[in-house]
């Protein structure tokens, strides 16, 4: 028999081997979870929970973000993890780890996040705030520096940004070559000027840098970068009128390598917060937008026409739950609606004045659109008469008033169905007559107070015939036929609109750009869908009494 030797130290040294290579790789585990490229989420999103946020920002913006960042930690205990850039270098980035766990995406213009949404990387967007071009030169500089041309001069050293890499570059670009000079423009010419006698930047921080240390001249920045604690007391900001039209908007979008995507809304909602992140911005001498105001978990009051009930209850559902927040829906006869928003104090929201409202026409939109923006027709139904199965006694509208033929109509002053009802009848010279008929001893025209409830009157066989919407009549093709008619004025066209008094305009709009990208919904139920499904225009309310301000975002119907 052979005896094993066995030798200790052998194998201590073998058992430490072990130890360190798999602490080594445990180490090595860690430190990609933590990388920002790849940071893995610790929280589904649902109710906006999550322990870390990754944030890609431009690096004009690095001030307030890290502000905000540190206030929202200490306010929720969420680390907000932000990597900086020029915002074109940061959209590459994002394009090239698109499948990172990347949150959200801050750029210093929202060409960028305009651009990461029509490339699939990004989702909802929110704007924050303004800020305009100028020329920045050292307070005790001894160049004499008023204007672009100046800039020109051969003993003038000039620092740009990158087009190619930061938003600031690319407004510059954008707002110079508008300006002619010499049989070409003044881009043209600075850019060579640049190259020869100055220094192209990757972001606006470093241009501004390159002046404070005197390593050039000149340079051109965002008005708000001159602000910033930083450089506010050693530089000076020239205005020029040639770059006045270049304002460019601040924004924030929610990546669509988010696996936290309501965790980032959440964030992005903090940040363009007029309570919460828009001040920050303010102070570091950008002009916010009137941003909604913070709620941890907005509500929000939908008045919605019954007819559109079935095409957007599962819409709002869904919302309500990448949002975390609450839609209260009201559903009813636009007549009901819009006599409750007539009793109610229009600038108080909290009383019930609903944020947000769709019409089951632009009729009854109109009867309120002092109160409402941002109007935009969603989609269509036909209005047609509906008929128990197999019915043959009712071919037209002239039918409707024979004697012996019961009818459902709904009631104008309750339901928009009603109001069209009354309207078309009108037109075709036979609403007097119906009502004529109403008044009938053994005739029977019942007026119903909403569309939702006149179909049924058909299904039972209560009566004979009813002028309805088509969608309501889908529901029920297995009891009901249809007879469709001629008539300019048998289509109900379904609006959405924004309340001024509203405190969530961006949820609301946010909710508006959900409806937009649900088309199916819409089809599903029936109706004709009017919008295109990819992003809606925006032009975002400035906040009030700043230089921005304008009637932008206000339009009514």
């Amino acid at each position: 028999m052979h005896h094993v030797t066995r030798n200790p130290g052998r194998i201590n040294t073998l058992w430490l081997l072990v130890v360190v290579a798999s602490a080594a790789v445990a180490g090595l585990v860690l430190l990609l979870r933590l990388d920002f490229g790849i940071l893995q989420p610790t929280g589904s999103g649902g109710g906006g929970s999550a322990q870390r946020l990754a944030v890609y920002c431009a690096a004009g913006l690095r001030f307030p973000a890290e502000e905000i960042a540190r206030q929202y930690e200490e306010e929720y205990g969420i680390a907000v993890e932000i990597q900086f850039g020029g915002s074109d270098t940061l959209l590459h980035r994002i394009e090239v780890n698109k499948f990172d766990t990347g949150d959200l995406y801050l750029a210093a213009d929202d060409w960028y996040t305009d651009e990461a949404r029509q490339r699939g990387l990004a989702a909802e967007t929110i704007p924050i705030a303004y800020q305009g071009l100028v020329i920045v030169v050292r307070k005790d500089g001894p160049k004499q520096i008023a204007g672009l041309g100046d800039l020109l001069a051969a003993d003038v050293r000039v620092a740009l940004a990158n087009p190619d890499q930061a938003a600031i570059g690319r407004a510059t670009r954008r707002g110079l070559e508008k300006v002619p000079l010499d049989g070409g423009t003044l881009w043209h010419q600075l850019e060579q000027h640049v190259t020869k006698h100055g220094v192209f930047k990757p972001t606006v921080n470093e241009v501004a840098t390159d002046v404070k240390l005197g390593s050039v001249d000149a340079g051109i920045v965002w008005d708000a970068t001159v602000r910033m604690p930083s450089y506010r007391e050693e530089l000076l900001a020239i205005t020029v009128p040639e770059l006045q039209a270049e304002v460019d908007l601040v924004s924030i979008c929610v990546l669509n390598s988010s696996r936290q995507p309501t965790a980032a809304l959440k964030f992005a909602r903090y940040l363009s917060a007029r309570d919460r992140g828009l001040p920050v911005f303010e102070q570091h001498g950008m002009k916010p937008v009137d941003g909604d105001r913070w709620a941890d978990r907005p509500e929000v009051t939908f008045f919605c026409g019954s007819v559109n009930r079935r095409a957007v209850e599962e819409v709002i559902a869904e919302f309500q739950q990448r949002e975390d927040a609450m839609v209260n829906t009201i559903y009813d006869g636009c007549g009901i609606l819009t006599s409750r928003m007539q009793t109610i104090d229009a600038q108080r929201p909290d009383q019930g004045f609903p944020d947000v409202y769709m019409a089951c026409d632009r009729y009854y939109l109109e009867n309120v659109k002092q109160w409402f923006q941002d109007a935009v027709d969603v989609s269509d139904t036909e209005i047609v008469i509906a008929v128990p199965k197999g019915s043959t006694q009712v071919r037209g509208l002239a039918d409707l008033v024979q004697p012996g033929i019961r009818v459902a109509v709904g009631e104008p002053s309750q339901c928009t169905i009603g109001a069209l009802t009354r309207r078309l009848l009108v037109n075709e010279g036979l609403y007097d007559r119906l009502k004529e008929k109403q008044n009938q001893p053994g005739e029977v025209v019942v007026e119903k107070s909403s569309s939702a409830l006149i179909i049924p009157d058909v299904v039972t066989g209560h009566v004979d015939a009813a002028l309805a919407y088509m969608t309501d009549v889908k529901a029920n093709l297995d009891s009901v036929d249809v007879v469709h008619f001629d008539s300019p004025l048998n289509l109900a066209i379904q609006p959405f609109s924004i309340a001024k008094s509203s405190d969530h305009k961006y949820l609301g709009r946010r909710l508006q750009q959900k409806i937009r990208e649900s088309p199916e919904a819409f089809e599903k139920a029936g109706f004709h869908f009017r919008l295109s499904t990819g992003p809606a225009p925006q032009t975002p309310s400035p906040k009030k009494g700043t230089a921005a301000s304008t009637d932008a975002g206000t339009t009514t119907p």
